[in-house]
């Protein structure tokens, strides 16, 4: 077994810990493997052991990866910002994008997505602890963004993402249960949400606690950067 496996499956072993101490069910949390900065031979390795969702940060890197994987059925999720000279490259290769916290962000890749593939899945990204230096809406423009985007055709709206600030389990424990409040407020509307972005390696156990679908794990996979 490759330490890529292993480490693919102390990861699961956490979620599923994580979900039993929450009492929730291990399959309502996925796993992303963001695998930003390794290469092909990598994520081969973590397919081969049962790995078919990966996120990108960099775009040309993710589409490099993309087009050198087209043998393997993989799912793939930009999780990194995106800027208006990439959305056509977004557009035609990732499925997801995590990332999205500007409708003319969406609208042009709306526009751009290739009839022949299906809906690109879409977040808004929600920066929830003010951090200056972070992409991401204010959590009083989600519910305006969230309905302007979910009305564009060749995308569909699946729910929020959060990248907390670094700080101490209680901090981030706080944000993400703000993420998961804020994510019920825009179900409530009406709005046919199902999923939660948050939690990577360092705070995966506390983002499962406070109710993410999805996490996004790279170091505890792939190591150290």
């Amino acid at each position: 077994m490759s330490t890529i496996a292993q480490n693919l499956q102390g990861v699961e072993t956490r979620i599923a810990s994580a979900c039993q101490a929450a009492g929730r069910d291990p399959a309502s949390v996925r796993l992303l493997a963001v695998s930003k900065t390794f290469g092909a031979p990598e994520v081969r390795l973590a397919h081969a052991a049962g790995q078919r969702a990966f996120g990108e940060n960099y775009i040309q890197e993710g589409v490099d990866k993309i087009q050198a994987l087209q043998d393997l059925a993989l799912e793939w999720h930009c999780i990194g910002p995106v800027q208006s000279n990439k959305t056509r490259l977004v557009a035609a290769h990732f499925d997801w994008v995590h990332s999205i916290d500007r409708f003319k962000t969406a609208e042009r890749l709306s526009a751009q997505r290739p009839p022949s593939l299906p809906p690109l899945q879409v977040c808004i990204q929600v920066n929830l602890d003010g951090g200056e230096n972070k992409s991401g809406v204010a959590p009083d423009q989600a519910l305006a963004l969230a309905e302007a985007v979910a009305v564009l055709p060749h995308l569909q709206l699946r729910g929020i993402m959060t990248i907390p600030e670094p700080g101490d389990e209680e901090t981030t424990r706080a944000v993400h249960a703000q993420a998961h409040a804020l994510w019920l407020r825009l179900k409530s509307t009406g709005l046919q949400l199902d999923t939660l972005s948050m939690g990577m390696s360092s705070d995966l156990d506390v983002a499962v606690s406070e109710g993410s679908t999805m996490v996004r794990i790279g170091t505890a996979i792939f190591g150290q950067r």
